[in-house]
């Protein structure tokens, strides 16, 4: 949280940048599984060979499979309607591949055997015709002879639509009412407190992802079942770094990989943080308008899920609190506009740290806090280099004002280094004491200390579950996300 801090999320070189993309399609696709059998291997149907109304099969624009693509006539209610057979009835999750050549969303609709499984659901543009992306839904599927029909919603008719690839061999819905998100519901601020449905306290404790861009090879359909059902996780932040080869590099990508992994969590029983991981530049004014793009998208396709998080300026620095503020009271109200009761998290001064890492403190934001309700602010920490300074802070900042810990690690500012797990305990000690939530820095096999796992691990598929492939720090981070929790219901 000073400027050297940096180090651990800014220096590419230090990565290994070949290997996200061979796991970046099975994660699009939603094809991560647990037990797959042949039987419920994925299907693709093409749109060409479905029934359409109001539309056309055409093959004018590169890039499609198949023998051609589905045009839709520029009419509501143009649909394209897919024969699907499943060999078990249960959940699946739906793939659409498809193109938008416009800079208009064109929405649609879509029903499996004639109930709406996703309403409007977002088809925003790709950038060109020939440009192709995909967008998934999950939802559940009769044995046997089932339909899936996509269909627009406004006088613009639907994108260009590629085909349909269904998977029903996605990991079972939890049973109801047993998993974090099933029992706390809609989350809200109340006072200083993060609540859940039945207006109670809770604390939420969990992991960070690394930035996907880098380390999508670790969040698979193995890795996140674990995280889910060994770890006992409530909650996965997903880091969409904006900078520094994440975002504004592909924005259709790394959207596309946030809805992903928001639906893959979601189907886990966990919450998860939208992290928009802007770091360097530090004034997040710098990334306003595309802060803007993707969580309007967001919102608009999970606002009607109650297991989520916006976390919309990862670490703030080099400006002062006015600035943040001022970002956010700009940005909030776009993210309202689609989601009226996710709770939105707000970056602090000085790489989230309250301004302790400038000379400041908390009372700059008690005393002029963001306009704006169901908000909380956020602070990071790194046990070995911030020690009682900012554990004072903390625990002053908890009693005035609702602090989410989004970020922390059992080492140096640069997730580097020697584990100090004995002034990490008294951080976490006071964390249960006063029901603040955390996230821990990072699930991956980053090769730093800070990485749970052992670099190597991803690549090779596991050992996910247990603790043979885990470092010192994941070992120890395992343990205490494993702990029981308290989410009182009466």
């Amino acid at each position: 949280m000073t400027s050297a801090r940096s180090a651990r999320s800014a220096g590419p070189g230090l990565r290994r940048l070949g290997v996200a993309g061979t796991a970046l399609g099975a994660l699009l696709l939603g094809l991560a599984t647990t037990t797959p059998t042949a039987s419920a291997a994925p299907v693709t149907h093409e749109a060409e060979t479905a029934t359409v109304s109001q539309g056309l099969v055409e093959s004018n624009h590169t890039g499609f499979t198949g023998d051609g693509f589905v045009n839709y006539d520029n009419a509501t209610g143009s649909y394209v309607q897919w024969n699907v057979n499943a060999a078990q009835a249960g959940p699946a999750t739906l793939t659409l591949r498809y193109a938008n050549g416009t800079t208009t969303n064109r929405p649609m609709d879509i029903a499996v055997n004639g109930a709406v499984a996703a309403s409007g659901k977002a088809f925003a543009g790709t950038g060109a015709w020939t440009n192709w992306a995909t967008t998934t839904v999950t939802t559940t599927l009769k044995a046997g002879a089932n339909t899936v029909r996509a269909t627009a919603t406004t006088a613009n008719g639907g994108p260009n639509v590629d085909h349909l690839t269904v998977d029903n061999a996605t990991t079972p819905p939890p049973t109801t009412g047993s998993t974090p998100a099933a029992i706390n519901g809609q989350l809200k601020v109340c006072g200083t407190k993060l609540c859940n449905q039945y207006n109670k306290p809770i604390q939420l404790r969990g992991m960070s992802s690394h930035g996907t861009q880098w380390y999508s090879q670790c969040l698979t359909g193995g890795s996140l079942d674990a995280l889910a059902k060994d770890w006992k996780a409530d909650v996965l932040r997903v880091s969409t770094y904006v900078q520094e080869e994440g975002y504004e590099t592909d924005p259709r990508k790394y959207t596309d990989l946030a809805h992903s992994l928001i639906e893959q969590a979601t189907a886990r029983g966990m919450y998860v943080i939208v992290d928009w991981h802007m770091l360097d530049p530090g004034d997040p004014h710098y990334n306003l308008a595309r802060a803007k793009t993707f969580f309007t998208e967001i919102a608009q396709r999970h606002g009607a899920k109650t297991n989520l998080l916006y976390e919309i300026a990862n670490e703030p620095n080099g400006v002062a609190w006015s600035r943040i503020k001022s970002y956010a009271e700009q940005l909030i109200p776009v993210v309202r506009a689609k989601d009226a009761e996710t709770p939105i998290l707000v970056g602090t001064r000085a790489w989230s740290s309250l301004g302790v890492s400038d000379g400041a403190n908390e009372s700059e934001v008690v005393s002029s806090p963001v306009n704006a309700t169901n908000i909380m602010y956020t602070f990071h920490f790194y046990a070995y280099s911030h020690r009682d300074e900012y554990l004072n802070t903390l625990s002053r900042a908890a009693d005035k004002l609702p602090v989410f810990v989004t970020e922390f690690g059992t080492q140096n500012y640069a997730g580097e280094g020697d584990n100090d797990f004995a002034m990490s305990q008294r951080f976490l000690d006071l964390m249960a004491a006063k029901k603040i939530s955390w996230v821990n820095w990072n699930f991956s096999d980053d090769e730093r200390s800070g990485a749970v796992f052992k670099t190597g691990t991803c690549n090779a598929g596991g050992t996910w579950t247990g603790t043979s492939s885990l470092k010192p720090a994941g070992v120890w981070i395992r343990d205490r996300v494993r702990t029981a929790d308290d989410f009182p219901t009466s």
